[in-house]
Parts: C-alpha cells; sequence; structure tokens
C-alpha cells in the first residue's frame, strides 16, 4: 500500500507561526514522497458554534492560500474543504457506534475545553475525535503529522481502526501512524511561555500571523516576555524559564540549529542582540510567504478556488471507492 499523510488546520483565522513551525513546514517534507492530502477542516471548526458564514468561507480561501504560500503544492497534494467530501461526516457516524463512551471519555482535550461548563458543551465538541478518526481513515491515510497535544487523538484513530477491523472481520483500516514533530516545533505564547500559541488568545501581541509584515514582526518580538537574567549557556540552565525556552526553541527552529547552538552564540548576553537576530530570520522566512498570501488573496481568488475544486475532487474520489467498500463490510 502507498505511504499517505493526511492532515489539517481549522479555519478559524490567520495561520501563526506556530501552525507553520509545528506543522505546515513539516507537511512540504512529507509531501515529496507520501501521497498528501491537506484539508481544511471546516467542520471542526464549528464545534464552537456557528459563526459569521462569509467569514467561514473567506477563513478557508485564507488558509488555502497559507498552505499554498508556504510550500504546498495543489498539483501534487490535494488542498481541500472538509465539508466538500460527504465521507468525512458519513464515516464519522458509522465510527460513532462503534466507539464506546468511556474511550471518548478519556479525552483530555475534551474537559480542558468544556471546563466546568461541560453540560453546556455540545456533542460536536465530545465527538470531535471521532470525526479526526473519520478524517483519517476515510483515506486510509498511514502517517498523521501532529503536534504532541493531538497524539491522544490520533491513539483513539487507531483504537477505533482496530475495532472496526475487529467488527468486520478484515485488516481493512491501516492503523495511521502518529508522527509526533516534537517540542521544538511547538511554539508557545508570546505572552506566556506556559501557553501554546494560538488563535483564540485574545491578545493579538501572543502570535506572529503569517500575514504579519516586518514592522508588525519587530514589534511583537521586541515586546515578547523574557525576564532579567542573561542567556544562560547551557539548556539545563533555562528550566523553569518558558518564556525564554520558546523564543531559544523559535530561534532555532528557524536556523535548522539545536538549542544548544543557539546557546553557544548568545551565553552571557541579554536578549536584544538575540531579539534583534529573530527579528531578523523571521522577517526573511515570513515576507515571502505573506506576500504571496496577499497576491493570492487579492489577485488570484479564482486560482484559489480552483485548487479547492480539484483537491475535492482528488480526495472525493478516493473516498467513495472507501464508502464503497466499508458499506459492504456492513451492510448498507
Amino acid at each position: 500500500m502507498n505511504q499517505r499523510v493526511l492532515s489539517g488546520i481549522q479555519p478559524t483565522g490567520s495561520i501563526h507561526l506556530g501552525n507553520y513551525l509545528g506543522a505546515i513546514k513539516n507537511w512540504v517534507a512529507f509531501q515529496k514522497d507520501h501521497d498528501s492530502l491537506f484539508c481544511i477542516v471546516n467542520l471542526h471548526a464549528l464545534t464552537t458554534g456557528f459563526g459569521s458564514p462569509a467569514q467561514l468561507r473567506e477563513h478557508v480561501r485564507l488558509t488555502a492560500a497559507c498552505y499554498i504560500a508556504c510550500g504546498i503544492d495543489p498539483n501534487t497534494s490535494a488542498i481541500f474543504a472538509q465539508s466538500q467530501v460527504t465521507g468525512h461526516s458519513e464515516l464519522a457516524w458509522l465510527l460513532g457506534c462503534l466507539t464506546p463512551l468511556g474511550w471518548l471519555n478519556r479525552m483530555t482535550q475534551f474537559k480542558d475545553k468544556a471546563g466546568k461548563h461541560k453540560e453546556q458543551a455540545s456533542l460536536g465538541l465530545y465527538g470531535y475525535p471521532v470525526l479526526m478518526a473519520a478524517d483519517i481513515l476515510l483515506y486510509k491515510a498511514t502517517h498523521v503529522p501532529v503536534g504532541a497535544d493531538q497524539k491522544q487523538h490520533l491513539e483513539l484513530a487507531r483504537d477505533i481502526a482496530g475495532a472496526f477491523n475487529a467488527q468486520v472481520g478484515k485488516d481493512y483500516f491501516p492503523l495511521p501512524e502518529p508522527c509526533i514533530m516534537g517540542t521544538s516545533t511547538r511554539v508557545m505564547s508570546l505572552r506566556d511561555g506556559t501557553q501554546k500559541m494560538s488563535k483564540s488568545d485574545p491578545s493579538e501581541a501572543s502570535r506572529i500571523h503569517m500575514t504579519d509584515d516586518a514592522d508588525t514582526i519587530a514589534q511583537k518580538i521586541r515586546k515578547a516576555k523574557t525576564d532579567s537574567a542573561l542567556i544562560p549557556a547551557t539548556w539545563d540552565e533555562l528550566e523553569g524559564r518558558p518564556e525564554a525556552q520558546n523564543l531559544v526553541q523559535m530561534l532555532s527552529t528557524l536556523e535548522n540549529q539545536t538549542p544548544q547552538q543557539i546557546l553557544n552564540t548568545y551565553a552571557g548576553q541579554n536578549f536584544a542582540p538575540f531579539k534583534a537576530r529573530l527579528i531578523e530570520v523571521l522577517q526573511e522566512t515570513l515576507n515571502p510567504i505573506s506576500g504571496k498570501i496577499h497576491e493570492l488573496m487579492t489577485q488570484d481568488q479564482a486560482f484559489l478556488e480552483t485548487c479547492l475544486a480539484q483537491g475535492a475532487e482528488k480526495a472525493r474520489t478516493l473516498a467513495t471507492k472507501h464508502m464503497h467498500e466499508i458499506h459492504g463490510l456492513i451492510g448498507l
């Protein structure tokens, strides 16, 4: 069987640096030797409620533009909106019929997001991991690049695949392999190093958008929270300094160096020269991407729509074949 990779991002706003370093940059490498599908998970985006229809459609186009500007090739990888392939929703129902509540009750992300208001949380938020499993299994994906925070959901997808295979008496679904990108690509908030960089953070200063211009990048990094201590000589000495750790990891990833190599360069200094270099590297990396995104969104929306339609057709062809097989296995 061909190795197939699938992943996706919610279209809930502008893609930020954490999405790029933690996900899309790695997808670009995967597409070279994997059959690749990168969806825009607009059904998952509804788990917190319906918003503006026009805004959701615009965010889907913006996410597609970000994928392409960051290096996803629509000629070789399928870029599509999750809702354009009805098999996602149908398979989620079928898989939900054999997923025990006990498995879902163990999902920590639901507990974190629902908080003290669990009784008011939607069924969609609770069943989110089953839809994620359907996203993956619908295409028989063999590899799924995910952040460490999604590892539990990937393990559930493997359990669900195994339960389906046992139910039908056939190894129909491959057990998808999680490709955890590691801590070095987990980008944290610029205002609180203990929290992941997030679109939902109310502070714009907490994140670098892929659409930010050079001046905005410089301003956000200069104001990024650090501490009064000097940069140490070893990583162990950064223990308990989450904001400093975050910036060092960020620069090391952008420079393709280890955090220790970064510390070797800046040990004993304050953060001013370090931040100056981080600003320079971010601008060099993001300026071409933000320029391409702007071009696609203002001058090439027809191209974006064509890419989404072609990607959906490729995904739909594969999904239709698999759903026909699944129907046969369970008697539909």
